[in-house]
């Protein structure tokens, strides 16, 4: 799910809530929800952690090989000489 969409579903009180387990403000989280701010790796981290996962990291930064990260990218193994 998107973050945009998720806020939408939310109370406002949630909203706020979310912002803060965050580290953030709702402003903040509005403005990448939009997509007028571009959400750091933290944030995008905190924001998975805080939805239990209905917004991931990937949706947030596609950019960022979160695979990796989650130990979920597949593994090349070296050619023995």
């Amino acid at each position: 799910m998107d973050l945009k969409t998720y806020l939408l579903s939310i109370p406002m009180l949630e909203r706020e809530r979310l912002a803060r387990a965050c580290g953030t403000s709702y402003a903040h989280l509005r403005n990448v929800a939009y997509g007028s701010k571009t959400c750091a790796e933290s944030l995008a981290i905190n924001i998975d952690r805080e939805t239990d996962g209905a917004v991931r990291c990937e949706e947030l930064r596609a950019d960022v090989d979160w695979a990796y990260l989650r130990g979920t990218a597949p593994h090349i193994e070296e050619e023995s000489a």
